[in-house]
């Protein structure tokens, strides 16, 4: 399973510490007092106004693949 809109930046940052690296780059602020924001990426892309998407998306898809495993280890799939 790759990152997509539909995963939750939680579950990103959860699997993935750096990640918060790249989403802060993009304009997302991943964390608020400690605790991952809720939401999809493609929910908070929009709400944060992240201009290319499809980048960010790439970005943490490298980082997963980086790190020799993906999401759907954690998640069970």
């Amino acid at each position: 399973m790759k990152i997509t809109p539909d995963t939750t930046v939680e579950e990103v940052v959860v699997k993935y510490p750096d990640s918060v690296d790249i989403f802060f780059k993009h304009g997302i602020p991943a964390i608020s007092c400690g605790a991952p924001i809720w939401g999809t990426i493609g929910e908070n892309a929009e709400k944060y106004g992240v201009k290319d998407l499809d980048a960010l998306l790439k970005e943490l898809n490298e980082l997963a693949e980086s790190k020799g495993d993906s999401l759907d280890l954690k998640l069970g799939l």
